[in-house]
């Protein structure tokens, strides 16, 4: 694979990661150079008055009553939504044609990384990470969302999905993803990187590009800090890791396994709260995607291609014909800092929809309280899943 890194023309940094020649030997390079006649994203805007204003980060806020902090980015409801098929900003660029307004300059590419032009967390240059105390009241307390958010292109193909790139490709994307892990996470105020993909309409998804996201977050999510706490708690128990015994107990139970390589094990969870739901753990304790061994990385390859193949057949619809999987797939890794001896790799994959048709609406005690109510059971959706690989 080869990694090439250049800049938009806007400032946002653009990396293609190469797996096909005569890229990856470096007898050719992609497209570095971008035409868009677009303004430096930090240049001050200019107001009615003639009054230049500095480019302001958007600001975290916290919450009293829980103690999350909540990014406030006005900017993202300008966003691109559900363009027209000739107006897709994740394409590659077509040959001979004018400007057009797309992310990508190259004709061409395998797999692209690039920041996103609308994003939660953004770092502006000379911005000090410090609280401050809005209206000068102890409970509202405010700091800049500095931070990074990037869009994962895993194919030039608009018509394409992550369950139909070919192993080579995918190990292209598993090695970008390790590759932005590591890089975000040695940077400053960097405390967590979530690598992850939305499929779907259902899923909420406003392009339909085969593509995925990564966050480099200034805090712990709430997710993160709650498995933190449990790992925490068993360790002061037990003296051992958690992820560990949870993985050694459903291999010992053997009734939710779905899938098993050399090194990763893909299981339904005992208390899975999805209608679909299922987590893939390497056999070996490691903490990110940055510590898998070259091994690892290429059984990941054609472990996670079957796992998404599975679940594209895990409903039919009345012809008989498989219906794609809506899904969230996001990649749980040891925060940069806090918990990493007690944190292991994990991938989750959930879907909300519980039958074709028909979707897991999060209504009042799970939206009002987080208090979860399954519509199934994990050992239902396992025996499903292991039908459908046989």
């Amino acid at each position: 694979m080869r990694r090439t890194s250049t800049t938009l023309a806007d400032g946002r940094e653009l990396i293609y990661f190469d797996d096909s020649e005569p890229f990856v030997s470096g007898a050719a390079t992609r497209r570095l150079d971008d035409p868009r006649p677009l303004p430096d994203r930090f240049t001050p805007i200019v107001g009615d008055d003639g009054v230049a204003l500095p480019i302001e980060s958007p600001e975290l806020r916290r919450d009293a009553l829980t103690g999350d902090w909540i990014p406030m980015a006005a900017s993202r409801m300008n966003r691109t939504f559900l363009p027209p098929a000739d107006s897709n900003p994740l394409a590659p660029a077509k040959p001979g044609a004018a400007y057009s307004d797309g992310e990508i300059p190259a004709e061409d590419y395998d797999v692209v990384v690039f920041e996103n032009r609308f994003p939660s967390l953004l770092t502006v240059p000379g911005t000090v990470d410090e609280v401050a105390l809005t209206d000068g009241e102890a409970l509202f307390p405010v700091r800049p969302a500095n931070g990074r958010c990037e869009v994962i292109c895993f194919s030039a193909d608009s018509t394409a999905s992550l369950a139909s790139v070919s192993p080579q490709r995918m190990r292209t994307i598993i090695e970008a993803w390790a590759d932005r892990t590591a890089e975000l996470g040695a940077r400053p105020g960097i405390e967590q990187v979530f690598c992850f993909e939305n499929r779907g309409k259902e899923i909420g998804v406003t392009l339909h590009h085969p593509h995925g996201q990564i966050y480099a977050f200034p805090y712990l999510t709430p997710r993160t800090l709650a498995m933190l706490a449990q790992a925490r708690d068993h360790h002061a128990r037990t003296g051992r890791l958690l992820g560990r015994d949870v993985l050694d107990a459903e291999l010992r139970s053997d009734k939710r396994i779905v899938l098993e390589t050399e090194h990763w094990v893909a299981y339904v969870p005992f208390a899975a709260r999805w209608p679909v739901e299922v987590h893939l753990a390497p056999r070996r304790d490691v903490p990110d995607l940055p510590a898998l061994t070259d091994a690892e990385r290429a059984d990941l390859a054609t472990a996670y291609l079957e796992l998404l193949r599975l679940l594209d057949r895990f409903f039919v619809g009345p012809d008989g014909e498989a219906i794609p999987l809506p899904y969230i797939a996001g990649w749980h890794q040891a925060p940069v800092r806090e918990g990493r001896e007690l944190s292991r790799l994990h991938l989750e994959v959930f879907s909300v929809l519980r039958a074709p048709n028909k979707l897991k609406y999060l209504a009042g005690v799970e939206s009002g309280m987080a208090a979860w109510i399954s519509d199934t059971t994990p050992e239902r959706i396992a025996a499903r899943l292991q039908e459908v690989a046989r």
